[in-house]
């Protein structure tokens, strides 16, 4: 059944129960309601709907889910809390880098089996000197004193079904990012150590606890983080597949979401010496960090770099070892991995070199894509996606991020074997060789004025030279500048 046919039936459903109860209390006073009935009806707060057999116009499908939300979803409102809520571990022992208590946000949803999981990002430090500032700086990336008692969710953690359309009414879970360890750490803070390293136990653990909040009868979940909490889904999702698994509970689906955390090894534009996270090189960085954290890498990829775990932390080396599904999504020009290439665009014309070299970046980043079967890779200067509230707004090759997600959400449903749906495709990258060369790329502003740029005006801005371009492009510099103008 589609999902309008769906939405119809359930709102005539609903009228007509209650023009009948009008014409019931028009002829006679109704006795009161069973304590049943009553706690069905007050405790009807979700609406589990069923889109897999939605096809066809994108455009279309949203404007039935408008529809939908603003005809079912208002009235209940008023009485439903939107936010996640803030539960510390029941175990004290797994806790934040400087010893305080770890948790997890939660908003629970009765009427569905699907579980949202989010690993937060946000960097990380690998020695004493720089975990020290970073507790200075970022204190709440390290310790829970100071966390809010309530989240609210956005992009794929959020309730509204206008946002989020396919996955609004699922059990939401944020994990707050307080270990600095990228996820991987199992080391307690002791006499001998400054700071507990435990991201890896802390996922755990929040798996523990959601079990007896209903993930023991889940159908689906989808392990999901961004940047640092990308890398993090990479490190975890077998882990927490075989965790389900071993306490019996293997009919739970453990699927992969890792958005902006799929890094390189490679050189970086112009070396510096590793004094702190910004400006040290990725491979060295991760180096130090694993000793430093007592980092846990997955069993098969360990195996396959004994010695050298360090490798574990890159998607393009991890990847090939996992069992789980997994979904990737990277920008091809990712700023936090510029940032760690010392390519530093601060408003500043780039020199050649520097151009060269963003260039190639997006090329070795497709080339490690290839083989990833279910990925989204837009030719965008930018850092994560899923949790921003215009992440349905941005297309490759025409298909949005959401539809995207739920194409591979129906081809792990549906028989491993069989190929994707027409009009449903799973593995998305663009081919154009340029940051923001894809027309729905994020706006991007000034750094000086704040004004918001055209394609060309940040192109100029950075020393794009369009004589040079179309030649590289085998094109008519005017063509060219014809296509940036229109953006395309």
């Amino acid at each position: 059944m589609s999902a309008p046919v769906e939405a119809r039936r359930v709102r005539g459903g609903r009228a007509q129960t209650r023009r009948v109860q009008q014409q019931q209390q028009q002829q006679q006073q109704p006795p009161p309601p069973s304590p049943a009935y009553r706690e069905r009806v007050e405790g009807a707060e979700s609406f589990p709907l069923d889109f897999t057999a939605v096809e066809g116009n994108m455009d279309n499908f949203m404007v039935q889910i408008k529809n939908l939300a603003q005809s079912l979803y208002p009235c209940s409102a008023q009485k439903l809390d939107q936010d996640m809520k803030l539960h510390f571990l029941k175990n004290v022992s797994v806790t934040c880098n400087d010893g305080s208590p770890a948790g997890y946000y939660i908003k629970e949803s009765k009427g569905s089996r699907r579980w949202l999981l989010f690993l937060e990002g946000g960097w990380y430090c690998f020695n004493r000197q720089t975990c020290d500032s970073r507790y200075e700086t970022m204190r709440r990336l390290m310790s829970s004193t100071k966390w809010p008692q309530t989240r609210t969710g956005t992009g794929i953690l959020s309730p509204q079904p206008e946002e989020n359309p396919h996955w609004w009414n699922a059990n939401m879970v944020f994990i707050p990012y307080c270990s600095s360890d990228v996820w991987s750490g199992v080391s307690p803070k002791t006499e001998n150590s400054d700071y507990a390293f435990m991201g890896s136990l802390i996922i755990k653990e929040v798996v523990n606890e959601l079990l007896t909040k209903g993930l023991d009868k889940a159908k689906v979940l989808l392990l999901a983080g961004s940047s640092a909490g990308g890398t993090g889904v990479l490190l975890n999702v077998d882990h927490v597949a075989e965790q389900l698994e071993s306490q019996g509970h293997g009919g739970v689906q453990v699927r992969g979401l890792a958005d902006s955390g799929w890094f390189l090894d490679n050189k970086q534009y112009k070396f510096t010496d590793c004094l702190d996270t910004i400006s040290c090189a990725p491979t060295e960085a991760i180096k130090r960090g694993i000793r430093y954290w007592g980092g846990l890498v997955p069993e098969s990829c360990r195996q396959a770099h004994v010695g050298e775990e360090w490798n574990c932390f890159f998607g393009y080396k991890l990847f090939p070892t996992l069992k789980s599904p997994l979904f990737v999504v990277q920008w091809l020009f990712d700023e936090a991995q510029l940032t760690v290439d010392n390519i530093h665009l601060t408003g500043q014309p780039v020199h050649e070199g520097q151009w060269r070299y963003i260039q190639n970046l997006g090329q070795e980043l497709r080339n490690t894509l290839r083989d990833v079967p279910a990925m989204f890779a837009p030719a965008c200067l930018s850092h994560e996606l899923i949790t921003r509230t215009y992440w349905m707004d941005i297309q490759v090759k025409g298909t949005s991020l959401p539809r995207a997600l739920h194409c591979w959400d129906r081809s792990l449903q549906d028989n491993l074997h069989t190929p994707p749906a027409r009009g449903c495709p799973l593995h998305l990258i663009d081919s154009c060789p340029w940051p923001h060369c894809n027309p729905s790329c994020p706006t991007i502003r000034d750094q000086l004025t704040g004004q918001e740029m055209s394609v060309i005006q940040f192109l100029k801005h950075m020393g794009f030279d369009v004589q040079k371009m179309a030649q590289q492009q085998g094109m008519d510099a005017r063509k060219l500048l014809g296509m940036l103008n229109n953006g395309n």
